[in-house]
């Protein structure tokens, strides 16, 4: 966890890495929440070529963040993340609402009863919050509630996170360019739902203009199971309106041992 994580992120393995760390997580993101944001409008040259900039279009008010992500161990999950600016452009300084939804599925060898168990899991939020914009970093901090459902193919006396209830989340994202060729990019989220967490951090170097390539690791779990990633990221590829990021990598869950992820995240904003 429009990129975009998740539903960041257990027996499961990676899979259910997936699937509870995706609930808090996915939304996230790991998302396009770390694709370059417009420049602020106070800004009267380009930072980080110091070409005098085009006047920064305030027209557009909400972000669309999509992401898919699949690992190896089968799992299979995506986020949808829209996020609104109130009362100020979204450009500036200002209150933000977020309204996230995740959902995916993931199966895992379940010891309690034998058998392979399939889990199926689907997340609502909304949050509401700051986000304080600079000439070369944005921070933003939100806190609301979620909803989260898991359902099991049949009944698994070993993992406690079944059934459908209400959380406290709260999350926050940080990205800021320190150098004329590299960014940074952090993100995490905690529900008080099965205590699901999810955390995703990127560095990159700059070798296009926007574009951004570098190493990634992402840590996510719940009451049910713990996985981290480490891998690659390919940042800021536009297709007209829409930006996008790639990610490769390898994963190791604390049920079912290593594996694979790769994930595509997609930014519009209208």
């Amino acid at each position: 966890m429009a990129v975009v994580s998740r539903n960041h992120q257990r027996t499961p393995g990676i899979i259910c890495v997936l699937a509870c760390g995706l609930a808090a997580v996915f939304a996230a993101p790991a998302r396009a929440a770390d694709l370059p944001a417009p420049a602020p409008a106070a800004a009267s040259v380009d930072w980080y070529t110091g070409a005098q900039a085009q006047a920064v279009d305030d027209s557009w008010a909400v972000a669309v963040d999509g992401s898919t992500s699949i690992t190896s161990n089968s799992s299979a999950f995506g986020s949808v993340t829209v996020t609104t600016a109130l009362g100020s452009p979204p450009t500036v300084s200002g209150a933000r609402v977020r309204v996230e939804g995740v959902a995916g599925t993931y199966a895992y060898p379940g010891q309690a009863v034998g058998a392979r168990v399939t889990g199926y899991q689907q997340e609502g939020s909304l949050l509401a919050g700051y986000e304080w914009i600079w000439r070369d970093a944005a921070l933003a901090g939100y806190v609301g509630f979620n909803v989260r459902s898991n359902q099991l193919s049949i009944p698994d006396p070993g993992n406690p996170v079944v059934g459908t209830g209400v959380g406290l989340k709260v999350a926050g994202n940080f990205y800021a360019t320190p150098t004329d060729r590299t960014m940074v990019s952090a993100y995490g989220s905690y529900s008080t739902k099965f205590n699901a967490y999810y955390s995703r951090f990127r560095v990159g170097y700059m070798v296009a203009d926007g574009v951004y390539i570098g190493p990634e690791a992402l840590f996510l779990g719940d009451d049910f199971f713990r996985q981290y990633r480490v891998g690659a990221h390919l940042s800021g590829l536009s297709f007209g309106p829409v930006q996008m990021s790639l990610a490769v990598g390898y994963v190791r869950d604390r049920v079912q041992g290593t594996g694979y992820y790769s994930s595509i995240e997609a930014r519009a904003n209208f």
